[in-house]
């Protein structure tokens, strides 16, 4: 891609983002004045956690102790699967690990799947219960085809277009992290910080899955860490993780996608209220338990819906 095209490209995607409301995720359906933030409880040595009660929770909002007003186990998941359309072909490799995982989820989870290409998200199969159907969306990445993209703006095109449907919702990225679009930024790439606002705001927990990228850029070691780095930050600060072997494939993403399985099956649905005004905000929150060897994981940040 010449100077002038790739200035072109970047110009015309900012204005899409400016008119399409990149910050305006959809909000799930909630109490005004209210939060509502999906909290994952993880026990030392991948084993699974005990079951955590509302009474066990010690929450904080700006550093302030609050009451959480409710907490509920086994809430329906919508969970959405993006793939880069960087990748390499062999990626597809792994598909059969990644059916099976579309397979084994709950009968009411909702699965939808899209490809990550020209900093888009190309839904190949919206939210279904059909798991079945969903797995069929499963396709080679294209390649060398998906170069001059970004992920990051691809997850903040699905995010603004998820449909409210309450209750969990998760986003898992297979991706190098790197971006193609906006260049050699460090030590994060822009859309990062935007990406994490908009996931916040919906309530969406977003994991991911490092897989090389199929160009040489793909193969360097310098932007395949960086990509890393980001795609942890993204992942980190709502409330989901990365999963990375070195800079180089794994031999199969089989273990990553237990570790996310057996953390979709202990999520819970917290509550609280909040003075929001008119606008709605976002809140700073910490979460503790006194049970022994669980961790609690969540987003960094909670919004609360407008006051109305």
């Amino acid at each position: 891609m010449n100077t002038m095209v790739r200035k072109f490209a970047l110009l015309a995607a900012l204005v899409a983002l400016s008119f399409s409301g990149a910050s305006s995720a959809e909000t799930p359906k909630s109490v005004t004045g209210a939060a509502t933030i999906t909290v994952t409880a993880i026990a030392k040595k991948d084993a699974a956690p005990p079951r955590v009660a509302k009474d066990d929770v010690q929450l904080s909002v700006n550093k302030e102790r609050k009451q959480p007003a409710g907490w509920s186990k086994g809430d329906p998941l919508a969970l959405a699967i993006l793939i880069d359309d960087s990748l390499g072909s062999n990626a597809a490799s792994q598909w059969n690990d990644l059916k099976q995982f579309i397979m084994a989820q709950p009968p009411n989870t909702a699965i939808a799947v899209a490809y990550a290409s020209n900093s888009s998200a190309l839904v190949a199969q919206d939210f279904t219960t059909d798991h079945a159907l969903a797995a069929k969306a499963l396709r080679i990445p294209r390649g060398e085809l998906g170069a001059g993209s970004s992920p990051y703006l691809a997850v903040i095109d699905w995010l603004k277009r998820w449909p409210a449907t309450g209750g969990r919702r998760s986003l898992l990225l297979v991706s190098s992290g790197i971006d193609s679009f906006r260049g050699n930024w460090g030590p994060f790439y822009p859309d990062v910080d935007t990406a994490v606002t908009d996931a916040q705001r919906g309530n969406v927990n977003i994991w991911s899955i490092y897989l090389p990228g199929a160009s040489r850029r793909g193969r360097s070691f310098a932007l395949a860490n960086l990509g890393q780095n980001n795609l942890s930050k993204m992942t980190d600060e709502t409330g989901g993780e990365t999963y990375f072997l070195g800079t180089s494939a794994p031999v199969s993403i089989k273990p990553y996608l237990d570790e996310i399985q057996l953390h979709l099956g202990n999520q819970y649905l917290l509550t609280f209220a909040g003075d929001s005004g008119e606008k709605g905000k976002f809140v700073t929150m910490r979460l503790k338990t006194e049970l022994q060897g669980v961790q609690l994981s969540h987003a960094n940040n909670a919004y609360i819906a407008p006051s109305r």
